[in-house]
């Protein structure tokens, strides 16, 4: 099964997709209580029979919640189908994601905009009742559940905080566990604002230290060490990005984006990690570390210098 249980009544569900290189990289997340489960992210249309299936092996029978870190396909693409299932189920999704779940057309175009054949790969959302959306608190196995706001990879971005598990999302990256290491980079939109996105690291660090569960993909101990890492790694990535694209004689937009990951394969420990990676993961992230560096590239284009 694809199925990790990573501590007592807590499960990672891998999504793979019918494309090169699309495992071990979206997930959903399960915190289990008998028969019920709260569900973070359920992945996009495409995988959700393999999520549902995932659920009927856990013996899941009721799902009250569905805590989504944000809209993106590959995030909450599915959750009109979880919810033909699990009717009763409550969505939680930051005020600025609530509407393009209940009308998907923009989302939908969006999305194939940012990921082109990429976005049919993981197929149309559709929409979902208004009335599934939940903005109380969360409670579940007798405990609460914090939500925290936490924009940067997307503004309808947040994190959730169970006992002393720390949802992520991409707040920190996308993260790869390896043979006694670990690969990480950034996950920088298009529209990628580096002040906004450092403080919510900030907000999360001082969170103390928490186990982390990643968005993609996996999980670590100590949230302290990753978010300092991720905070330093972002840094790094800008400075690199701007030295490239204001200070050196580079005119082609490409060519900054070749440039800097080169550099930054040379210079950047854990991004360089990379090259461990099997092949075809490899060839997935080249498409994301390309939009990743494009959306540092305009911060630093519109923040510091003119193209």
């Amino acid at each position: 099964m694809n199925i990790l249980e990573i501590a007592e009544n807590l499960y990672l569900i891998d999504l793979p997709q019918k494309r090169e290189g699309f495992r071990k990289f979206i997930s959903s997340w399960v915190i289990k209580n008998g028969d019920e489960a709260v569900l973070i992210d359920v992945g996009p249309s495409s995988t959700i029979p393999k999520l549902l299936e995932s659920l009927k092996y856990l013996g899941i029978k009721a799902v009250p919640y569905i805590l989504l870190t944000h809209i993106h396909l590959d995030h909450a693409g599915g959750v009109h189908d979880v919810l033909k299932k699990f009717p009763e189920a409550k969505v939680v999704v930051h005020e600025k994601g609530k509407r393009h779940l209940v009308n998907t057309e923009r989302l939908w175009e969006a999305s194939k905009v940012a990921l082109g054949d990429i976005a049919e790969v993981y197929g149309p959302p559709k929409p979902i009742s208004a009335e599934s959306i939940w903005d109380g608190e969360i409670e579940f196995a007798g405990e609460s559940i914090e939500v925290i706001d936490a924009p940067g990879h997307a503004p309808h971005h947040q994190c959730y905080v169970f006992k002393e598990f720390l949802f992520i999302g991409e707040a920190a990256g996308v993260h790869m566990p390896l043979k006694n290491d670990y690969y990480l980079r950034p996950a920088t939109p298009k529209r990628f604002i580096f002040e906004v996105a450092h403080s919510t690291l900030e907000r999360l660090r001082d969170l103390g230290s928490l186990r982390v569960c990643f968005g993609h993909f996996g999980f670590k101990r100590d949230s302290l060490e990753i978010i300092e890492k991720a905070g330093k790694q972002l840094r790094f990535w800008v400075d690199t990005v701007y030295d490239i694209g204001c200070r050196r004689d580079f005119e082609e937009e490409d060519a900054i984006i070749r440039e800097a990951k080169e550099e930054l394969l040379e210079k950047d420990r854990r991004f360089a990690r990379y090259h461990l990676l099997d092949e075809d993961i490899q060839k997935r992230e080249d498409f994301f570390i390309e939009n990743s560096l494009r959306g540092i590239l305009d911060y630093v284009y519109t923040s510091y210098c003119e193209p």
